[in-house]
């Protein structure tokens, strides 16, 4: 019998660079959306013998949307709020990301996830009166690194291997 994937299934680790320059991957916790965007890129045309429109997908520019409640003991909001508020550019305001597919694991346990640099895109703030808010975009900054995952922490954060 078919079972379906939950959302919760797909974790999201945010590369947090410590004084030492240590990446540590922490579980993107407390965020209301974490959605991803293809964002396609189309060629489009009609030849003149045709009635029709052709359109091949010739490349991509991902994104994904974030949206979260601040709270002070989160490493990842910390890091975020901290480019936020300081307006960081360039290199500053780049960060990798690790998806984690839960619902697939491999045979020596670890499970499948890829890796990629995103430039952080900041947005909004303080839009709710319910909990302070900060929502913007991680815009895609480099290739996707296929490997796997593994946690000792029961996935509050991740060791990535590239495959």
């Amino acid at each position: 019998m078919s079972k379906i994937v939950k959302r919760s299934d797909k974790l999201a680790f945010f590369g947090v660079v410590d004084a030492e320059n240590t990446v540590t991957y922490f579980r993107m916790k407390g965020f209301n959306e974490i959605s991803t965007q293809k964002g396609p890129k189309e060629y489009s045309r009609q030849y003149v013998d045709q009635e029709f429109e052709q359109s091949d997908v010739v490349g991509y520019s991902p994104s994904i949307s974030y949206s979260f409640d601040q709270f002070t003991d989160n490493a990842v909001h910390n890091d975020l709020v901290t480019i936020a508020e300081k307006e960081l550019v360039g290199p500053e305001a780049i960060r990798s990301i690790v998806m984690v597919d839960l619902s697939r694991q491999t045979d020596n346990g670890a499970y499948p996830a890829v890796k990629r640099d995103f430039s952080v895109i900041c947005d909004s703030e303080g839009d709710s009166m319910d909990a302070y808010t900060y929502s913007g975009a991680l815009k895609v900054k480099g290739e996707k690194v296929f490997g796997t995952a593994t946690s000792t922490d029961d996935w509050e954060t991740c060791s990535f291997v590239e495959a």
